[in-house]
């Protein structure tokens, strides 16, 4: 299983997710600079989290027009699953290959902490090593992580099973106070129309070593390169 991984000026994540990819794999992932302009036969693409281009005009906004998106582009009409997490969201959404944007938190404020969030969808290739409905605990690290979209698109969201993951308690209910950025209905990831593209906010590949505080997104990576192989 061939994983590569995208790194725009100021990404910051890029060494975590593949430490996470390669505790599943074996394999070290392919590190792909933005500038290139083309990928290599991968059967995975990551965005990872940081602060692409500065976070300068909107997060991820410049990132989106990167050469390497294009291909990027190009790959995932054809179905090789592509995941973006946290700025990588926001750059997918800023490409347009995932619904809604990305606003800064109701706080104002960067927020570094542990979450705790409910699986919503379990029936896909990211979400499988996972059971419906289980709430995991995973880091979060962001500034701009509040989820929007327009009324009807969050309703096609919920009625397509396109919503990934939502902002919970531990016990897995919804609450105001657990929705710390302000999401829309406390979603913290969400899929395109096949399910071949996620992106979240939260950071599960810094939830796989127990020297980091704990492995609930151990399971993630397992079940999404189980999918793959």
């Amino acid at each position: 299983m061939k994983a590569a991984i995208v790194i725009f000026p100021g990404s910051n994540r890029e060494h975590d997710v593949a430490m996470a990819l390669k505790r599943a794999t074996g394999q070290e992932p392919v590190r792909v600079w933005h500038r290139d302009g083309s990928l290599p036969d991968a059967d995975l693409i990551v965005l990872p989290g940081g602060f692409a281009y500065g976070d300068y005009l909107r997060c991820g906004a410049m990132a989106a027009h990167s050469p390497i998106m294009r291909d990027v582009r190009v790959r995932a009409e054809r179905g090789t699953p592509v995941l973006g997490i946290c700025n990588g969201f926001q750059v997918l959404t800023e490409a347009g290959m995932l619904p809604g944007a990305l606003l800064p938190n109701r706080s104002l404020a960067f927020t570094c902490k542990d979450v705790h969030l409910r699986v919503e969808n379990n029936q896909t290739i990211f979400t499988c090593g996972y059971a419906a409905g289980q709430t995991i605990r995973v880091p979060v690290a962001h500034h701009d992580g509040g989820y929007t979209a327009d009324p009807d698109t969050l309703d096609r969201l919920e009625q397509r099973g396109l919503v990934a993951f939502r902002y919970c308690s531990a016990s897995g209910q919804l609450s105001d106070d657990d929705n710390f950025n302000g999401s829309a209905r406390a979603i913290a990831g969400v899929f395109n129309e096949t399910r071949t593209v996620l992106g979240l906010m939260p950071h599960p590949e810094n939830a796989t070593d127990p020297l980091l505080g704990g492995t609930d997104g151990q399971a993630f990576f397992t079940g999404l390169i189980g999918a793959l192989q």
